[in-house]
């Protein structure tokens, strides 16, 4: 009999893994959405509706032998995992992988695509009225939208607020300096060591003229975004059938990426307690090493297979389809990527060439 494989979640990492087992075994992947969600491009898709479509691939040509179930995770154990509708999937190996929740539009909030396109659309409209844009969170999706709005529409004033006093203060000085001279001549206004004394009225993207109290003055904007807050998504391990969380919710993994104590139980992508910042690419990385664990395992061999964070932190972080900075590591300690680089690696089409690939809809 094939071994048995529960996948939970059908983000960056759970996808590609249970692609990689669908040959070697039984696969069960869940996740609640009806496509998988390329949450990369959806600061592109609210500037450019025309690109949202780009944004969603069907699940259903994703695996040629393997189950999707749309549901949720309530309940995981060393056997198996319960779901919220009470169906019990036992396996032989189980992978966490249910990703976070993060401010909309960054993550979609609904599981329908065809709804999130509606939003989308909706957003859109009221962002095209607004002159004044402020967007609280300077972290790497407060900045990718903030270029992404200036490149669309040059005419619109974007203020960009944090109360840190240093943009990507983990990124080489170089790359900084560079970030700067971009989101200048995109005409982006830095409010750094702000902080808000009141929330601005009304909901984020929603079209409403308002002035708003910050620790360095007044802000008058017509529209809002919030960029920052990531909510892992743990809470199927509350129950403590499985493993302890820590604060973020995130379990601990050894360098084979199992959860501790659990040989044949893998975790990947946000919900690890890994120290490196949570972006698709890693939890990509973490799918080739756990599936090349669990491969190993279903052979009758010993796990080989390891992962440790990069001493050097990479990014690739697009303003807009032509401005971008990116780090990599390099031999000798970071190496800086120009915006061509980055753009020829992602700028441009958001690496959705990769999912055609994955998905099979080339």
């Amino acid at each position: 009999m094939n071994a048995t494989v529960a996948v939970i979640g059908g983000g960056y990492g759970g996808s590609a893994l249970a692609k990689a087992l669908d040959d070697h075994a039984e696969v069960t992947l869940v996740d609640p959405k009806d496509a998988f969600v390329h949450s990369a491009g959806a600061l592109r898709a609210l500037v450019d509706p025309t690109w949202a479509h780009n944004m969603f691939f069907p699940y259903d040509t994703l695996l040629t032998r393997g189950t999707l179930i749309r549901d949720r995770a309530a309940s995981v154990d060393p056997q198996g995992v319960t779901l919220a509708s009470g169906t019990r999937l036992d396996a032989d190996y189980i992978v966490l992988a249910s990703g976070s929740r993060y401010p909309y539009p960054a993550k979609m909030d609904t599981d329908d695509h065809h709804e999130a396109l509606g939003r989308l659309r909706h957003t859109h409209g009221e962002l095209a009225e607004a002159a004044r844009v402020l967007i609280v969170g300077a972290g790497p999706v407060g900045l990718e939208l903030a270029g992404e709005i200036s490149a669309a529409w040059a005419d619109k004033t974007v203020t960009l607020l944090d109360p840190a006093e240093t943009l990507l203060p983990a990124f080489a000085p170089q790359l900084r300096r560079d970030l700067h001279r971009q989101l200048d001549e995109l005409g982006v206004r830095l409010r750094l060591g702000t902080s808000l004394t009141q929330q601005p009225p009304g909901q984020p993207g929603q079209a409403k003229t308002f002035t708003v109290a910050t620790t360095s003055g007044p802000i008058t904007a017509d529209i809002w975004f919030r960029a920052y807050g990531v909510d892992v998504n743990g809470d199927y391990l509350g129950d403590g059938r499985l493993t302890a969380r820590n604060a973020r919710s995130q379990v601990h993994v050894t360098e084979h990426l199992t959860v501790d104590g659990h040989p044949t139980v893998y975790a990947i992508g946000d919900i690890t307690d890994l120290a490196e910042a949570k972006m698709a690419g890693y939890a990509m990385q973490h799918a080739e090493v756990a599936a090349a664990n669990i491969l190993a395992q279903i052979n009758g061999k010993t796990p080989q297979a390891t992962y440790r964070p990069a001493a050097t932190p990479s990014v690739l972080l697009p303003l807009g389809p032509k401005a971008s900075v990116g780090q990599f590591p390099g031999d000798d300690g970071p190496l800086i990527l120009d915006a061509a680089t980055v753009s020829a690696y992602k700028g441009t089409d958001l690496f959705t060439g990769r999912f055609h690939d994955l998905f099979g809809t080339n």
